[in-house]
């Protein structure tokens, strides 16, 4: 089992920055994929972005260019950065991680993009 606790969140202007961590904590080595995805009330959960063990990266194409995913050196801490931010990020941001035998999620980190 893998455990998964976002931070960073917060408050912050159109064209802001902010940078997301996931501290995990369990059995690190059955993680294959980490991620961060994004829900505002109403929708569905989205994708954000993805890094595979190997280091290759997926972006959502709303984010990429502004969004940055990158994995620690001890590989159990998953950041995102954000810059140029804009109102259509405000959400609730989850960090997952596809491990053996399932898919662990965190509480969540709210974001909002407000002037």
């Amino acid at each position: 089992q893998v455990q998964l606790v976002e931070s960073g969140g917060g408050l912050v202007q159109p064209g802001g920055s902010l940078r997301l961590s996931c501290a995990a904590s369990g059995i690190i080595s059955s993680i294959y994929v980490m991620g961060w995805y994004r829900q505002v009330p109403g929708k569905q959960r989205e994708l954000v972005a993805t890094i595979t063990g190997g280091g290759t990266t997926n972006y959502a194409g709303s984010v990429k260019g502004r969004f940055t995913i990158s994995r620690g050196n001890a590989k159990n801490t998953l950041y995102l950065q954000m810059n140029s931010l804009k109102p259509e990020d405000t959400a609730v941001y989850y960090c997952n991680a596809v491990v053996v035998g399932g898919t662990s999620w965190g509480q969540g980190t709210q974001v909002t993009v407000s002037s």
